[in-house]
């Protein structure tokens, strides 16, 4: 079952795209999104990354939570249900 993650920290000018390469040398990515401001159609600095399984879950979250990625610091964890 598919797995989805918190990513936050990303640089604003990533793409989706770049996210989806970036998870997938850990695993199976199913969909990767940046969450962009209503308003200004920006980047907020943060996104979603749907992994196929836990075992490729697990290796992206050790992969790259902590690490650098386009010079900012990312912070790597499972999604929390949306708040009501």
């Amino acid at each position: 079952m598919a797995r989805k993650l918190f990513v936050g920290g990303l640089p604003y000018r990533t793409t989706g795209d770049e996210l989806k390469d970036a998870f997938s040398k850990a695993g199976e990515v199913a969909s990767a999104s940046i969450v962009t401001d209503r308003e200004t159609g920006r980047s907020r600095g943060f996104g979603f990354v749907e992994m196929a399984n836990d075992s490729d879950a697990e290796a992206a979250i050790s992969m790259w939570n902590g690490k650098d990625f386009g010079g900012r610091m990312l912070t790597v964890s499972d999604a929390r249900p949306k708040a009501a």
